[in-house]
């Protein structure tokens, strides 16, 4: 029997932005962003933190019971997280300016609101392909009520999955060493 889903609370904060930074240290563009393999888990870790607590504020993240799968969302309309710039250097030093660029080609690639992005969808390696990642979609778009939905699909599989939900791809963009981003978007 598959556990519940339910709302993450600041107490699964942390161990939310460990799940996400586990589940995508093995893509490519991750890669990119923190070319250091043993620095990496520590690097995403601390730069998806911010998210997801700012998530837990101004949107909504959904975890199952045992910790194995979450989601981020976040409606159009939220606020950049307070001092959001510093934390970020913060969180990930000497490749900060990374970070900075794809923050950029992020906002460059959105579309016009409005629309709730999910943020990151993450499912544990071991439990993928088992419908987890499924079941968090189908939730979140219960929550939305039939508003659109954005987000940029970071994998070809990942980017398929999407598809099947209902994303229909936008143009593609590429970080400086060629790993692209899928930009998503599934409408009323």
């Amino acid at each position: 029997m598959r556990p519940a889903v339910r709302h993450a609370t600041a107490d699964d904060a942390k161990r939310v932005a460990e799940l996400v930074a586990t589940a995508f240290s093995g893509l490519r563009a991750v890669a990119y962003l923190v070319p250091e393999r043993r620095e990496r888990q520590r690097v995403l870790t601390a730069a998806f933190l911010i998210t997801v607590e700012h998530a837990l504020e101004h949107g909504e993240v959904h975890v199952f019971d045992d910790g194995q799968a979450a989601a981020v969302w976040m409606p159009h309309t939220a606020p950049q997280p307070r001092d959001y710039e510093l934390r970020m250097a913060d969180a990930t030093g000497e490749w900060a300016d990374r970070f900075r660029l794809l923050d950029e080609l992020f906002e460059a690639n959105r579309p016009e609101p409005p629309y709730h992005s999910l943020a990151f969808l993450a499912v544990r390696p071991d439990r993928q392909n088992q419908g987890l990642g499924t079941a968090l979609l189908r939730y979140g778009h219960d929550r939305l009520a039939g508003a659109p939905a954005y987000l940029e699909a970071s994998d070809p599989r990942n980017r398929d999955l999407y598809a099947r939900h209902g994303y229909r791809q936008r143009e593609p963009f590429a970080l400086p060493d060629g790993a692209l981003f899928w930009p998503m978007l599934r409408t009323a």
